[in-house]
């Protein structure tokens, strides 16, 4: 019965790509992210707040993006044979942006994007994500970072929030792994690869993505 029950997971939750924004500002004397709140009914991550994203749609690789080169590249490793291309993964991330928040990052600012953080849902959650975290400055974005207006109703509670503040927040322990990186980052800490948590197989990895 347990191998059933294994079997029924595996084939209800495929490994869907997905993109994420880390969207930061400097606001003061402090960085600030934005984040927002999974609705309590939500399958994948109740009530967690989480970084704006979601999974790859097909129309996503027909986008007019360049990515800079060291992000194309990165982005390129440690792929199955039908991953999406780095644009469509880029594109996705961006859509999902203007999608959740309201806020827009233009294609031509695509380059200053950067492939910051990778993570591959554990086996025995209802949905599973192989997800790419995308670090954007919010100078790129066009329009009011206040104004949320135009956001779809996925997520609520968005708001601009400091780094240390966030970390106090219901968090997926993913996103708090993600905040400690971008925390590093942001005071200084050298470019050592992107970190990869891999949960594809039968015994989590991490890698980095050099």
């Amino acid at each position: 019965m347990a191998l059933a029950i294994s079997h029924r997971v595996s084939e209800a939750a495929p490994i869907r790509p997905a993109a994420t924004v880390i969207l930061w500002r400097r606001f003061g004397n402090e960085a600030q992210v934005l984040m927002g709140q999974r609705g309590a009914s939500a399958v994948f991550m109740p009530s967690k707040y989480v970084f704006p994203g979601g999974a790859v749609d097909a129309a996503d690789g027909l986008a007019d993006l360049t990515l800079a080169p060291v992000c194309a590249a990165r982005l390129a490793q440690m792929c199955p044979a039908d991953a999406p291309s780095g644009i469509a993964l880029a594109a996705a991330a961006l859509r999902e942006l203007q999608e959740e928040t309201g806020l827009a990052i233009p294609a031509i600012a695509a380059p200053s994007l950067r492939f910051f953080f990778r993570a591959i849902t554990p086996p025995g959650r209802p949905r599973r994500f192989d997800a790419r975290f995308f670090l954007a400055d919010a100078a790129h974005v066009q329009g009011d970072l206040e104004d949320f207006s135009a956001a779809e109703d996925e997520l609520s509670h968005l708001h601009w929030i400091g780094l240390a503040q966030a970390r106090a927040l219901d968090l997926p322990f993913i996103t708090e792994v993600v905040l400690a990186e971008v925390t590093a980052h942001l005071t200084g800490a050298a470019d050592q690869g992107v970190p990869f948590f891999d949960n594809s197989g039968p015994v989590p990895t991490f890698r980095r993505i050099l």
